[in-house]
């Protein structure tokens, strides 16, 4: 069922996740939702999630990937133009925000998948950095997150936005290479 509301949600945005349209779209009866998600505000957060992880995991595992902090760059470059450019994705991601602002416990959903990201990112930043105490990995997690973030809000605003110069000086930041 979540994977109808998910479909929902890209389509239409949350007005549309109703229980009726869900159960509809997943060819179920509405009881079954109120049974396995306790109603309306259940299957919300249960598809939250779902589109978060479909939002978030992509793009956090090939980044994750890399072998080394200009490899994550090259990555990005990557990543950014096919994230915003992908219309159900971005659909996504900014019904996930919108709701997050709208309703507290899809706030709660939402941050808890960042904080999961974020998580991953700081362990991945202690295989590269061993040395490097969990205060340094922890915000260099958020930095790293609020930089994903921050572009790719900032291309969806502006397609213009000169993407391979930004993460080329953040390159030159890391160390010089580009």
């Amino acid at each position: 069922m979540t994977d109808a509301g998910v479909a929902l949600l890209a389509e239409g945005g949350w007005p549309a996740v109703t229980t009726r349209a869900v159960a509809e779209r997943a060819g179920a009866q509405v009881g079954l939702i109120h049974y396995h998600f306790g109603g309306l505000a259940g299957l919300h957060q249960a598809i939250a999630r779902k589109a978060g992880d479909e939002v978030i995991t992509p793009v956090l595992d090939a980044l994750l990937e890399a072998p080394e902090p200009h490899a994550a760059l090259e990555t990005l470059r990557e990543l950014v133009p096919a994230t915003t450019g992908e219309g159900r994705t971005l659909r996504l991601a900014v019904e996930l925000m919108a709701g997050a602002l709208r309703d507290p416990v899809l706030g709660d959903v939402l941050r808890d998948g960042l904080r999961q990201a974020r998580a991953r990112i700081g362990e991945r930043l202690a295989e590269l950095y061993p040395s490097w105490s969990e205060a340094r990995r922890t915000g260099a997690a958020v930095v790293v997150t609020a930089l994903l973030d921050g572009i790719v809000l900032h291309q969806v605003l502006d397609a213009s936005l000169p993407v391979d110069e930004a993460l080329a000086a953040v390159g030159e930041l890391l160390g010089g290479r580009t």
